[in-house]
């Protein structure tokens, strides 16, 4: 992770690197080496994804009869959170508060599979279109390693939620769909017969015939693949039109703020950010991602807004549990939870795992502040000492990452930013933001 970014800052053939080569730039702020983005091609949606449509805001599957998909994931809001609480309420009330913040659907059509191998896998490369492409709609069997947390190549990487414990968009679908605390659908049955009756039950009939409402478990399984299909195929969900595609286009230029933002996002010695927000290209000339897709514990505090941290002994494990079970055995990867795209993440209010964060700025001083002044992002106790890392238990602490800068840093340390220096990284996160109209 930390030498692919170096590379690229280096300006090993990436064109973000070579923006900042001594080169004489035309205008300010222009890029001097564009490059052609391959932006998915926009094609009239399918039938299929056209059902996925219905289905994805349809509020009569959940037992409140109130929350869709689209509810939590609000297309106004870059398929995010529509609030800036830190869960959504959900259940057969509309009360029941969420366990964790809602991510962004967005830009997960190149997401790969759940795995734990070394870095940048082959596995990276399959993602979530090409399984759809091949019919792919079960999940295949996890690759677990068999190494310790020693082998430091070794990295859970992939999957859909926060855990990663989906490989697949339908199988994404179905779990807020389900979940008690979301939109509570009951149990497949229900939401099948729901199905049968809703108003779209016409276009179940021309895809597939009218025997398909004689089997419950292939209407059900149909209709989250045709939520799957409506996410892949809907270009909002994947739209690659901020300002920074435009600038990597040469389209557009960007201020001295977000120059000196983009230089401290990469800088390997400064906030890192590009280290797992990856910011340049993929091979194939598609834009880039701002995600490596693996797995970090960064050691958030705990958000006493949550419900479920009114226990004490209770802890969001990711990847370990608690929703997750079938890798809690490896508990060198207690606490880790995926490393989420940045494109859009300046039109949310809520940040991090457990929605502990309202502003970038809390997030940027938690980067900043968390290992050279731990006072000023964790509690401090009667005792007073600071409470770090108090959202995962001791016995866990180790898998805290303390290498990576700006966590290599010690108490008493000059931290790695400014003031100003947040400032600009967070006018260049504000560029990745889509829907930017560049001059003609």
């Amino acid at each position: 992770m930390f030498n692919r970014t170096v590379v690229w800052f280096l300006g090993a053939g990436l064109l973000a690197g070579a923006a900042f080569a001594a080169e004489p730039q035309k205008l300010p702020g222009e890029n001097p080496n564009p490059v052609h983005l391959v932006r998915p091609s926009v094609q009239p949606l399918s039938a299929m994804a056209r059902l996925g449509k219905d289905i994805f805001f349809d509020t009569t599957l959940s037992s409140s009869g109130k929350m869709a998909c689209a509810s939590c994931h609000s297309p106004d809001h870059a398929y995010g959170p529509p609030n800036d609480a830190s869960v959504m309420l959900g259940g057969p009330t509309l009360t029941l508060p969420g366990m964790r913040a809602v991510p962004s659907l967005t830009y997960l059509e190149r997401q790969p599979e759940f795995s734990i191998g070394p870095d940048d896998t082959a596995n990276e490369n399959v993602d979530l279109v090409q399984q759809a492409e091949a019919g792919k709609t079960a999940a295949r069997v996890d690759k677990i390693a068999t190494q310790t947390a020693q082998s430091a190549n070794i990295v859970p990487q992939g999957g859909l939620f926060w855990d990663g414990r989906a490989h697949t968009l339908q199988i994404q679908a179905e779990g807020p769909l389900l979940d008690p605390r979301e939109m509570d659908g009951g149990s497949l049955e229900i939401i099948a017969e729901k199905l049968r009756n809703a108003p779209y039950a016409k276009k179940f009939a021309a895809l597939f015939g009218e025997r398909i409402f004689k089997n419950t478990k292939l209407l059900t399984a149909e209709a989250l693949f045709a939520v799957g299909r409506y996410q892949i195929e809907e270009p909002s969900f994947h739209p690659y039109t901020s300002k920074y595609d435009y600038w990597l286009e040469g389209k557009a230029r960007l201020s001295e703020a977000e120059l000196r933002g983009l230089r401290l996002f990469n800088d390997p010695q400064k906030a890192n950010c590009a280290g797992c927000h990856t910011a340049e290209p993929s091979r194939d000339g598609r834009p880039p991602m701002f995600t490596d897709t693996q797995y970090e514990a960064l050691g958030a505090p705990r958000s006493l807004a949550l419900a479920d941290t009114k226990d004490p002994n209770y802890f969001d494990l990711g990847v370990c549990g608690p929703v997750r079970k079938d890798i809690a055995d490896q508990t060198q990867f207690c606490g880790m939870f995926k490393t989420p795209t940045l494109r859009n993440t300046a039109v949310r209010h809520t940040f991090l795992h457990n929605g502990v964060f309202h502003t970038l700025r809390e997030v940027m001083d938690f980067y900043n502040f968390r290992d050279t002044n731990p006072e000023k992002v964790y509690p401090v106790g009667d005792d007073g000492k600071v409470q770090k890392y108090n959202d995962i238990p001791a016995q866990y602490h180790a898998n805290v990452d303390v290498t990576d800068p700006p966590f290599n840093r010690h108490p008493g340390e000059t931290p790695a930013m400014t003031a100003q220096d947040e400032t600009d990284i967070i006018a260049f996160l504000q560029t990745l933001n889509d829907g930017y109209k560049p001059e003609q």
